[in-house]
């Protein structure tokens, strides 16, 4: 659990749970507001690494006040793929075709620069 003891002992005492996702995140939210002015503060705690990207849209929706509450069963498309975690760093990451660990020149756009050649 990423979880430090802290942030568990916060949430026992002064969240509600909310709900868990289908990674295993819990969600709280303040039992009282700081002030008349504020929302209830809302916070995730991360099953296993902390990994913001494993959040699903509709949970990321109600941590940011845009959903009152968390879509049950959201709707799904045939185009959405399985969550991957962010590769950044790893061997595993996105690089582009022409980039200078693939060795090999990009191909050529019909937008490509020209540069200015003085005469």
């Amino acid at each position: 659990m990423s979880a430090t003891i802290g942030t568990l002992l916060h949430s026992f005492l002064y969240g509600r749970y909310v709900g868990r996702d289908e990674f295993g995140n819990r969600y709280y939210e303040a039992r009282r507001a700081r002030n008349t002015f504020e929302p209830k503060r809302r916070w995730v705690i991360y099953r296993g690494q902390a990994e913001p990207s494993k959040v699903p849209a509709s949970w990321h929706g109600w941590l940011h006040y845009t959903l009152a509450r968390p879509l049950e069963k959201p709707r799904q498309y045939n185009w959405q793929k399985e969550h991957l975690p962010n590769l950044t760093g790893t061997s595993a990451r996105y690089v582009p075709q022409g980039h200078i660990t693939k060795g090999k020149g990009r191909a050529p756009a019909t937008a490509d620069y020209e540069p200015w050649k003085p005469e």
